[in-house]
This record gives C-alpha cells, structure tokens and sequence, in this order.
C-alpha cells in the first residue's frame, strides 16, 4: 500500500522543492500567535533533541552558550567599533 501524498502546507520546509516554495510560503500563519507557536514548536525540538536525553554531551549546551556571545558581541558592535577607532594620545 502505498502513502498517500502529503499536501505541501503540511510539509516541512526540507521537504519542500523549489517549484512548491511559494505556495509552501503562503500557507504559512504569520500572524503574531502563529509566530509564537513556530518558536515555542522549535525550543521543544531543541530541547527534546540536545537537552531532555539519557547521555547528553556538552553540544545543547555550548549551541546556547555560543548563541549568547554571538548575540552580545552583535549588540554592542557598534560601541565596540567606535572604541576600537578611538585613538589613545
């Protein structure tokens, strides 16, 4: 028996070909409670995928560790570019 087909709303975006993107896109909720839930779907997988495991390693944890310098050397660049112009004399 074979699978039936999966309309292309339902798929998940690796799944998707080129052709399809569009109308993969518009069946999208971008509305503020569909973003929310998009975000709340994605820190589950996170979790469940490098956290809530019998024998975890230190890869959960260092994603998380390096999203946080990444972010906070982005937010204060600009401080950071300006001291490094500043000339000391």
């Amino acid at each position: 028996m074979a699978d039936r087909p999966v309309p292309v709303v339902e798929k998940r975006l690796l799944d998707v070909k080129l052709a399809e993107f569009g109308t993969w896109l518009g069946g999208r909720d971008f509305t503020p409670k569909g973003i929310l839930g998009a975000m709340g779907r994605g820190r589950d997988r996170y979790l469940n995928k490098y956290i809530n495991v019998k024998k975890g390693g230190l890869g959960g944890i260092t994603m998380v560790l390096l999203a946080y310098v990444v972010m906070s050397y982005r937010w204060d660049y600009e401080h950071i570019k300006h001291d490094r112009w500043r000339k000391y004399h």
